[in-house]
């Protein structure tokens, strides 16, 4: 059934409860904003099961569209003329209706043949892994204040990391006020170029390629100059601590993140599971930088399929070799070295 968010007076209490009722298993297609959004009401939809990160883990590339989905386990095409719909409009018409039904409702079909194939590849507890850390509240608890570190600062003076830390903050405190994606807010690149150039008039703002037109005389453009102004006033203290050993790779950080690059990609494709759900870039490069590295990729499935691997590329105990168009990984036979005279 559908129902209509915007209805006047509506009881949201028993679909909250069902959510939360541990006996029933919640389908979910790239749940993590629809998690975002439940959590904001007070509950967290468990046991989740999530068809886009199974589908990933099962071989389908990365990160699959549900239609998508949908036309290859189910053979269906989904008709898409009313995607394009206002749905805070009303009212709504039958195949508007019918569209947002059919947005979800086969998920019900392709759930259990995703599981099976999990199941059988032994995958499934990969995925389990992926559903505790979704459903984990902490992921969402986010305090204005931390909400610089979802973004990966380029520099490392104390005026740039105030300003970034003051905007993101002043970011994610508006966007939870309207209830509205960050990025609807301000793109984080144009968060990034606002750290860098410390704007602090109308006319600064209105200078930066990356801040939307017309945003420096919008309501946002006033409050955003005062968080730029308020973090300068004390960047020294203000600024968040950054330990530059952590975050700057070695010199020869670039060479090896190539390396697991391939070492990723041959062992996804072995594995027949999308790369991007085993690592990031990122994740590369904090290997690269760091065998200790406080990433994903060297912990739970991840290292099994390939962090472990990667640390063994990177102390010359492995090597990638090309066998015609296929990447293999061999291991490395040292040769002792003879006594000398």
């Amino acid at each position: 059934a559908n129902i209509d968010p915007l209805a006047e007076g509506l009881d949201l209490g028993p679909l909250l409860k069902l959510l939360a009722d541990p006996a029933i298993i919640k389908v979910f297609h790239a749940s993590r904003q629809d998690v975002e959004i439940f959590n904001n009401l007070g509950v967290i939809p468990r046991p989740l099961f999530d068809t886009q990160i199974a589908a990933m883990a099962a071989g389908f590339g990365e990160q699959i569209a549900y239609d998508a989905l949908v036309r290859q386990m189910l053979k269906i095409d989904l008709d898409k003329s009313s995607r394009f719909t206002d749905w805070a409009r009303r009212p709504l018409s039958d195949s508007q209706l019918a569209y947002a039904l059919a947005d979800v409702t086969h998920l019900a079909a392709f759930y259990p043949l995703l599981r099976d194939r999990l199941e059988k590849t032994g995958r499934l507890t990969w995925v389990n892994e992926e559903m505790a850390q979704i459903t984990d509240p902490a992921l969402y608890d986010v305090d204005p204040e931390n909400a610089w570190k979802r973004l990966k600062p380029r520099k490392f003076s104390p005026k740039y990391l105030a300003v970034l830390r003051g905007v993101a903050a002043w970011r994610e405190r508006t966007a939870q006020l309207r209830d509205q994606p960050r990025g609807r807010i301000l793109k984080d690149d144009a968060v990034d170029e606002i750290a860098n150039q410390a704007p602090t008039t109308a006319d600064d703002l209105n200078r930066l390629r990356a801040v939307p037109k017309g945003f420096a005389g919008s309501r946002f453009g006033p409050e955003l100059l005062e968080a730029v102004k308020a973090s300068l006033a004390d960047a020294e203290a203000y600024a968040p601590k950054i330990e530059r050993s952590h975050t700057q790779p070695p010199p020869a950080a670039g060479a090896t993140v190539e390396l697991l690059k391939v070492l990723l990609k041959a062992r996804s494709e072995d594995a027949g599971v999308a790369s991007k759900l085993i690592a990031t870039v990122s994740d590369l490069e904090k290997i690269a930088a760091d065998d200790n590295a406080d990433t994903p990729a060297l912990h739970g499935w991840r290292r099994e399929a390939f962090g472990a691997d990667a640390l063994r590329v990177k102390r010359g105990e492995l090597a990638l070799v090309l066998d015609g168009a296929r990447v293999r990984v061999v291991e490395v036979r040292r040769t002792p070295r003879a006594p000398a005279d």
